[in-house]
């Protein structure tokens, strides 16, 4: 007999199903009544066991019964009476008359409920047990919402021309702003991949291949310290389109946002969104990430999006005291500013073309116009202090290809963590996350990072040094 999802219950009133999923609850009315409520990918729903109208061995069975047991259960779907309706469950009209009983699988009693809420359980407890924490109702929910709202946006881009295009994982280092990660090579001895920051070359180079209109849900890596809304590892809906200026690509990603937020039955405080300039954003704000909501919209889950735009394109290092830029040194400058940008002066008063959509006071994607010619991202190197020889080792491969007729473009990158703590309003990115890192930088379930053997290091070329002191 075919399987059925519990949700699918209410509408299978006096049919016989097969219901397979764990015991959530379970109550033992004296002898002879046992209720569980049993729990799939769906949802709940109520089964009852009355022992005398079962045969002995699925009686005993019955008996054996503990939370997260592993169930299939055959049964005819019942509606309840009105006395016994239960408004607060999707299936509360129905109940499950059990008939017969397979345990699929036993559970040893988890470290802590997985029917209630587990915000307050200890974090390395839940990251030791992330697997059972992801059973609780509220990860099941943000897990799932999460999905829903990739799934909106990616339906989004398919409807406005986008192709969606894979991009590597190992690849090389590059100046973005964060520490990278990198991976031995072990063909070539010294030598060392890096895991990408983002697919920003990789990207732009597409848009050099004439497909136009690109995008991927990336996965970006970045060796900076953890923190509440920032880890190791993060995924971020990646976009670049060709023959675009500023608001073409602003306009873009605001349908798709609004589209997928809508859909998803959110709230949106003001279309369109407003536009602000860096300058006003701290002049108003103190930052350039601000919530710009009413306590009654706050308490409403209202999301509250603007545009951040007229950044400046560069800043002092503080250490060097030379220039580096202030978001992406692959931009492209406002027009105004260019001929200033390729002399290299008045260069604290140059502006960039990036734009960053800021949500309920998190930065929820950033992007620009790019350089597309080579003459003005060779300005932006020189700019920084980069020697002929230190930038054709870092981009010579984007100067080429430029060369080779690139086309104006620009693009934008949504964080879907930072997307989804506003949807959720949770204030940690681990809330959002399958299987996040901790605080100290070490792996859910899996504790890593770990020691490599002897003869993986070998392999690899690699030799360790132990900190003295």
């Amino acid at each position: 007999m075919t399987r059925t999802w519990i949700d699918q219950t209410p509408t299978l009133v006096g049919q016989s199903v097969v219901l397979k999923g764990w015991v959530h609850r379970l109550r033992k009315m004296g002898d002879k009544l046992v209720f569980v409520d049993l729990r799939d990918g769906s949802g709940l729903a109520q089964v009852v066991f009355y022992k005398p109208d079962l045969d002995t061995a699925t009686a005993s069975k019955v008996d054996e019964l503990k939370p997260e047991f592993v169930l299939e259960v055959e049964g005819m779907v019942n509606k309840r009476g009105e006395k016994q309706v239960n408004p607060e469950m999707k299936t509360g009209t129905v109940e499950i008359g059990a008939k017969s009983l397979t345990i699929l699988n036993t559970a040893l009693t988890p470290p802590f409920p997985v029917d209630q809420d587990s915000a307050n359980v200890a974090e390395h407890v839940r990251m030791k047990y992330r697997y059972l924490d992801l059973r609780t109702e509220r990860l099941q929910h943000h897990l799932r919402l999460r999905s829903q709202w990739v799934q909106a946006c990616r339906e989004y881009l398919f409807q406005n021309r986008f192709v969606e295009i894979e991009t590597p994982l190992l690849t090389k280092a590059t100046p973005e702003g964060s520490r990278d990660f990198v991976v031995p090579s072990r063909l070539q001895p010294g030598k060392f991949f890096a895991l990408p920051q983002s697919p920003q070359q990789y990207k732009q180079l597409l848009m050099c291949s004439a497909f136009e209109r690109y995008f991927q849900t990336a996965r970006a890596l970045r060796d900076e310290d953890p923190r509440a809304d920032r880890g190791f590892e993060h995924t971020q809906v990646d976009i670049e389109m060709s023959f675009v200026e500023r608001e073409d690509v602003m306009q873009m990603v605001e349908g798709m946002v609004t589209a997928a937020a809508e859909k998803l039955g959110f709230t949106i405080a003001k279309k369109p969104f407003p536009r602000i300039s860096y300058k006003d954003a701290m002049a108003t704000y103190g930052a350039d990430k601000f919530d710009m909501r009413t306590e009654t919209e706050k308490a409403a889950g209202v999301l509250a999006y603007a545009w951040v735009i007229d950044f400046p394109f560069f800043e002092r290092d503080t250490k060097s005291g030379r220039w580096t830029f202030t978001h992406n040194p692959f931009s492209n400058p406002l027009p105004e500013f260019r001929e200033d940008h390729l002399a290299g002066k008045n260069i604290e008063t140059i502006l960039t073309s990036q734009y960053d959509l800021v949500c309920n006071g998190y930065e929820s994607g950033g992007g620009s116009i790019r350089a597309h010619e080579a003459d003005v991202l060779e300005a932006t190197y020189k700019i920084m202090g980069y020697s002929k020889e230190e930038l054709e080792g870092s981009v010579g491969h984007m100067l080429e290809a430029f060369r080779f007729g690139a086309p104006p473009h620009g693009g934008i990158a949504l964080g879907v963590e930072r997307n989804l703590m506003n949807l959720t309003r949770e204030s940690a990115l681990r809330e959002v996350v399958a299987f996040p890192m901790t605080a100290s930088g070490t792996t859910s379930v899996m504790e890593a990072p770990t020691n490599l053997d002897v003869e993986t290091l070998l392999e690899l070329h690699l030799k360790t040094t132990e900190k003295k002191g």
